[in-house]
């Protein structure tokens, strides 16, 4: 091998080796880590609230004496009801899902008062026990969109409360202050934060066990007693506040 070619070829290998070292001491490009995933909302877990709204009645009551006619009037008003309910959600896949639930509440009741019926000018007192509160036991299901949760509900019912005012001067046993029936409904509750959502709910509840029909007393000369009749529903839209454990 001739001289010049001999060092032709070290010199090219020189700089081979030359190029190698300049490149390995080059930063290196590194693929940036990835982004962290955001946490999926779910509403499965306990959570305990406070709602307040108004229950309206669904119709009235009234009672015919068999000799004097129809007693008109009778209904019963509505009013003001306020409580708080607790309950479990699960569901069934995160994000977006089906979501099943039980929950249980208790309401006071204002203004739900049995009211005088009239024959011509003659009152006649409701002497049924007033419903001053209920309570329900209901299953929940429904979807949620995410953070909006619509759903279904319906259970059992129950309510009480205190004797009507004319019922001491009544001769004759009185119904039994407690009732029993059902309630059913729906709603739609929105998650604002990860522990807080409001809710707007309907419900119907018609609490017909254990409590006889209206009963009428007229305190005028000549006396009239009697069972009349009396939608035992009502229905209650009301909103609410939750906070999830």
């Amino acid at each position: 091998m001739t001289t010049p070619f001999r060092a032709a070829l070290l010199g090219a290998a020189a700089g081979f080796i030359a190029i190698n070292a300049q490149a390995a001491d080059l930063p290196r490009s590194v693929s940036p880590p990835p982004l962290p995933s955001l946490p999926v909302f779910t509403w499965t877990g306990f959570y305990a609230g406070l709602n307040a709204g108004y229950a309206f009645r669904t119709g009235s009551g009234g009672y015919t004496d068999p000799t004097y006619g129809a007693v008109t009037g009778g209904s019963r008003s509505g009013g003001f009801s306020g409580g708080g309910q607790i309950g479990y959600n699960y569901q069934l896949t995160p994000g977006s899902g089906f979501v099943v639930g039980v929950e249980t509440d208790i309401q006071g009741l204002a203004s739900a008062k049995a009211d005088a019926a009239y024959l011509g000018t003659t009152p006649y007192y409701n002497v049924r026990p007033n419903l001053d509160y209920f309570g329900t036991v209901r299953g929940r299901l429904g979807y949620a969109f995410d953070r909006v949760f619509v759903y279904g509900t319906g259970g059992f019912a129950y309510g009480g409360g205190s004797r009507s005012t004319y019922a001491s001067a009544y001769p004759y046993t009185l119904p039994d202050t407690t009732r029993t029936g059902y309630a059913v409904g729906g709603g739609i509750e929105y998650a604002f934060t990860e522990k807080l959502s409001a809710k707007v709910e309907a419900l119907y509840l018609h609490l017909g066990r254990g409590a006889a029909a209206a009963t009428y007393y007229s305190a005028s000369t000549p006396a009239y007693y009697g069972t009349g009749r009396e939608d035992a529903g009502f229905a209650v839209v009301r909103a609410g506040l939750n906070y999830r454990f």
